[in-house]
């Protein structure tokens, strides 16, 4: 059997996003979705591999 990890990776990510848009109060601001999706440890390491290659 063959799995595309990709696929599956996305769609963990939208069911996350499916359970905090069920639990809000109303609409999920943008650091709600960012802190979900976990952009800001990605932009972090992302950064961080960036300015490690620099020097």
């Amino acid at each position: 059997m063959v799995q595309d990890h990709v696929a599956l990776g996305e769609i963990e990510l939208c069911g996350e996003l499916i359970i905090a848009a069920s639990a809000a109060q109303g609409p999920l601001s943008l650091e709600s979705i960012d802190k979900v999706l976990k952009v800001a440890e990605v932009c972090t390491e992302s950064t961080v591999g960036s300015r490690a290659r620099r020097s």
